[in-house]
């Protein structure tokens, strides 16, 4: 196994970037950026040797700068969705930078994806990797407490993609962070996604109102188009006429994992029939957002792929959105003195 670094360009404000490459004896290599923890490229084997880079991205840091679909990166303070940009912790209400209508997004208008992470390298007999680390000061993007954020990402011979995030702050806060990488599972230039076969682990989800927050209902996915407990292609049902793909304009929901351990479990799988190629993902969080790159709209990517609607999916392992609003979800609260804790894996094969 095997790791570089290299320039990767400079920030308006003059912030020099890096570029990471990580190699595995398997040939699977991942190249990560500092600015916003970027997955800028991701090489896997297919079921006959053949390496194809399955994430979208650009091939330049100018591309993410603007980077409006949230291609390959951390998201944070809070992943997904808060109602109104708000929310109440300890008898104090808390204002929040409205960037998705109302609502706030993916932590702001300048969150966890638009800034320059501190790097060092990880090399040990079992994996390779770089840990990212941030300071989120209190008040950023209207979020409480100095948030001390470390990131981990590694690869193994397994063909793992592992990310090991932990937080701890000096206020109350909420906390939500999630990996926002768009795979296609063909190659990251091979047009839409649809004829992807997914399965994921559950048995509920949470279906939202027309802003895309959550009602606050758990609701049962069988008999409807958002039930992938079998393995169902990703274009088999998508039109569907179905509220909650109307209101999303496809899959763009959280689904509830059925676990019955504290550790890892597993959230979703897609498969790829055409390469052979496998993806699971593993998450120690309650809930995973199945996204169909609904809103991808010509976005100029790497190798001169034009990237279109539903041309890659996002499986993003999380607490549920809005959940700091609806007391009956699983708390996102992080108090002093506290760790905060997400282990995700990404773990590539082959189809036998």
């Amino acid at each position: 196994m095997n790791i570089t670094k290299k320039a990767f360009g400079t920030t308006p404000d003059g912030q020099e970037v890096e570029l990471y490459t990580l190699t595995n004896d398997n040939d699977m290599t991942i190249k990560i950026t500092s600015y916003g923890a970027i997955v800028v490229s991701l090489f896997v084997p297919d079921q006959d040797g053949k390496v194809a880079d399955v994430v979208l991205g650009y091939e330049k840091l100018d591309g993410y700068l603007q980077n409006d679909p949230y291609f390959g990166c951390i998201v944070g303070r809070y992943a997904n969705r808060i109602a109104k940009g708000k929310f109440s912790l300890e008898g104090r209400e808390y204002t929040l930078a409205q960037n998705n209508g109302e609502n706030a997004l993916h932590g702001g208008l300048v969150g966890f994806n638009k800034v320059v992470w501190e790097c060092e390298t990880v090399q040990t007999d079992d994996i390779v990797g770089v840990r990212l680390s941030y300071l989120s000061k209190n008040g950023e993007e209207g979020y409480p407490g100095n948030l001390n954020v470390n990131i981990l990402y590694s690869i193994n011979n397994n063909n793992e993609l592992k990310i090991d995030c932990e937080a701890t702050t000096d206020k109350a806060t909420v906390i939500n962070l999630t990996h926002h990488g768009y795979f296609n599972l063909k190659g990251h230039d091979t047009g839409d996604i649809l004829n992807h076969e997914v399965t994921i682990n559950a048995d509920r989800y949470t279906p939202t109102d027309e802003t895309a927050i959550p009602t606050g209902e758990l609701a049962d996915v069988d008999g409807t188009p958002m039930d992938f407990r079998s393995a169902t292609t990703i274009g088999a049902r998508i039109e569907d006429d179905f509220e909650q793909l109307k209101l999303g304009n496809g899959y763009d929901h959280n689904w509830v994992i059925n676990r019955s351990k504290d550790d890892l479990a597993l959230a979703a799988k897609a498969v790829d029939k055409t390469s052979g190629r496998v993806l699971e993902v593993f998450t120690t969080k309650p809930g995973v957002q199945f996204y169909t790159g609904n809103f991808i709209e010509g976005q100029k990517g790497k190798d001169g792929a034009v990237y279109k609607k539903r041309g890659g999916f996002c499986f993003e392992p999380q607490f549920f959105p809005d959940s700091p609003n609806q007391p009956q979800f699983p708390s996102a609260v992080l108090h002093p003195g506290e760790v905060y804790q997400h282990k995700m894996a990404y773990k590539f094969s082959v189809s036998k």
